[in-house]
């Protein structure tokens, strides 16, 4: 047994108990003992969804004072699995950054190698398939940007 092994435990333990930790204080605390990269003033409804390889690190980057509804999917990693399609369909893996002030509605889905922009906002059920700049307002099928907002003066 190796410590790759308890550490990929580790981190299934964990997410587990996050997803329906009783206070969300506890959610993005077992997140970061799973190895996330989570800020601070953070928000994270129940039944998050982080669906990666467990020996992966540092592919979920989560900026200050974001918050997420309840459902959401992230996807850090996504292939066929032992399907006889493996050998020709895409794969990918990528790193999700959701930085500062974002806004996830419920239900989201963010596929890999997506960031999203400090202040945007994603509306409930979008799968997010590109990156979102910033301070945009997107929803969708794929998530297309339906507004930019305007923040006042000095707004840092």
């Amino acid at each position: 047994v190796t410590m790759d092994f308890f550490w990929r435990l580790r981190k299934k333990i964990f997410k587990r108990w996050a997803r329906n930790a009783f206070f969300p204080g506890w959610r993005v605390q077992l997140l970061r003992w799973c190895g996330f990269s989570i800020g601070r003033d953070v928000y994270i409804a129940d039944d998050i969804i982080i669906a990666e390889e467990l020996v992966s690190r540092g592919l979920l980057t989560i900026g200050d004072r974001v918050s997420m509804a309840p459902r959401i999917t992230l996807v850090t990693t996504s292939h066929p699995n032992d399907s006889r399609i493996r050998a020709f369909a895409p794969e990918k893996t990528g790193p999700i950054v959701i930085e500062a002030d974002a806004w996830l509605g419920a239900g989201v889905v963010v596929l890999p190698g997506v960031t999203i922009g400090r202040g945007a906002v994603v509306g409930a059920n979008s799968v997010v398939t590109h990156d979102v700049p910033p301070l945009h307002v997107v929803a969708g099928q794929p998530a297309r940007t339906l507004r930019v907002l305007t923040p006042p003066p000095g707004w840092t």
